[in-house]
């Protein structure tokens, strides 16, 4: 086990007082540098940033942060939310950790591709097929690493092959959607 022991910190962000949400900090007692790799390798849509030491991810409407000895959280609706959430990442790389030997480290960092390009090569049919009401918003959720390719039935019309060979490359270069 890499983390055994953590000190929890939740506060409204200084930028937002009186706010309903708050933010979290886990301050470790361990340096989780040599898993961040390993998260990058696991984690749809996170980014890793090599030269920062650190690693940030968008999870259920939160946004997160990975640094070596602190893993940040924001957007939790109180405390007993934010033990959860922080609990979770705190199983997450454990987990990761325990099961280093199977996975692959990957020390790119690799970006998310530009959401008007992904929507300029969506069918744009409004369909609704994929679950969203817009193909903008299909667009949005691609790009966030919440829909997959694979959810827009259009793009397997003969007709849209181009495109979707285009987004399927845009995909391999930013291995954060698809």
């Amino acid at each position: 086990m890499l983390i055994e022991h953590y000190d929890l910190k939740v506060f409204t962000p200084p930028c937002d007082p009186g706010a309903e949400r708050f933010s979290a900090f886990a301050e470790l007692t361990v340096d989780i540098s040599e898993v961040l790799p390993y998260l990058n390798a696991t984690l749809r849509g996170a980014i890793y940033h090599r030269a920062a030491n650190a690693l940030t991810w968008k999870k259920g409407g939160h946004n997160l942060a990975f640094h070596a000895h602190q893993i940040a959280t924001s957007n939790v609706e109180d405390y007993a939310a934010a033990v959860t959430e922080i609990d979770g990442l705190i199983k997450l790389i454990n987990r990761t950790w325990e099961r280093r030997s199977e996975i692959t480290p990957d020390t790119e960092t690799h970006q998310r591709p530009p959401l008007m390009r992904v929507y300029q090569l969506l069918p744009r049919t409004n369909c609704k097929q994929c679950g969203e009401p817009t193909c903008y918003s299909f667009a949005i959720k691609l790009v966030a690493s919440q829909k997959k390719l694979a959810d827009c039935a259009p793009l397997t019309e003969p007709q849209h092959a181009e495109k979707l060979a285009a987004l399927q490359a845009l995909v391999r270069a930013a291995p954060a959607i698809g």
